[in-house]
């Protein structure tokens, strides 16, 4: 799988702080008490309004959108989670509050259309996500090559560490040095010289994810699914591919638990 990303599956890719206390990654609140940005429990504006990771958050949107918290429930994530198998490194890396750690560094992720538009691009991450994945399993690409690091020499902005490899890891498995450099560049990490942290951070991965999402894949949303999985995998879009169906299936499924329709270029954009 040496190909580079934007045309890779299995070897595939936010701008904000570092993870804050350990307590955000699962703050014990009860039920009725908010569970802030920062890994606190309470129950003011403070808890529950921006950057809430569980409990009575208050919901907001912007620009027509919605609160990507509201759609995310625990039961919307942890029904894809749930279908990796018990021995899977994911199930104890992947974590909702975690992604919604990540979007607190991407506002635009989910917004700038309507609420169908956000419900449908956020189906859309999670389509793309638990295939390359593998219902969040895999932290790290499988199958692959040891004695590729991925590193193009040609890269002159972003030169490859000595002893690094750059393979897939991550939610949409971020690969070769100039996507960890450029990340990591954006998010406040040393992406060449630690890239082994997209595999050992659970917000930072997502954060890799939603970088590449929201440079890469947010711009051609508005032209349906299909234009989604050309700009991850073009390769996909030509000829019968497993992948590209898969993708599909799990974007309608989503749809379908979100009530949203696929979108009229669900079915128009040619992928076969």
């Amino acid at each position: 799988m040496g190909i580079k990303l934007v045309a890779i599956l299995l070897v595939g890719v936010l701008a904000g702080a570092l993870p804050g206390p350990a307590l955000a990654q699962n703050c014990g609140c009860s039920a009725s008490v908010c569970c802030s940005q920062y890994g606190y429990c309470g129950t003011t504006k403070d808890y529950c309004g921006a950057g809430c990771l569980a409990g009575p958050c208050y919901s907001s949107s912007s620009g027509g959108g919605v609160s990507v918290s509201d759609i995310v429930t625990e039961d919307f994530f942890n029904g894809i989670l749930d279908q990796a198998g018990q021995k899977c490194p994911g199930r104890s890396f992947y974590t909702r509050s975690a992604f919604l750690r990540a979007v607190n560094s991407y506002p635009g992720f989910g917004q700038g259309g309507s609420a169908d538009d956000s419900k449908r691009e956020i189906a859309a991450f999670f389509a793309h996500v638990t295939s390359l994945t593998d219902h969040f399993c895999s932290v790290e690409a499988t199958n692959r090559n040891s004695s590729e690091n991925f590193c193009d020499t040609s890269s002159t902005k972003y030169d490859c560490a000595p002893g690094k490899s750059y393979y897939g890891r991550g939610p949409i498995q971020i690969t070769w040095n100039y996507n960890y450099g450029a990340a990591g560049e954006s998010i406040g990490f040393d992406g060449l010289n630690n890239p082994e942290l997209v595999a050992n951070d659970s917000v930072v991965s997502f954060k890799t994810a939603l970088w590449f999402w929201m440079n890469y894949v947010h711009p051609a949303i508005g032209q349906g699914f299909g234009a989604t999985i050309n700009a991850l995998n073009p390769e996909a879009c030509h000829g019968e591919n497993k992948m590209a169906k898969a993708r599909l299936n799990f974007y309608q499924e989503y749809c379908n638990q979100l009530g949203v329709s696929t979108g009229y270029y669900y079915s128009k954009v040619h992928i076969f």
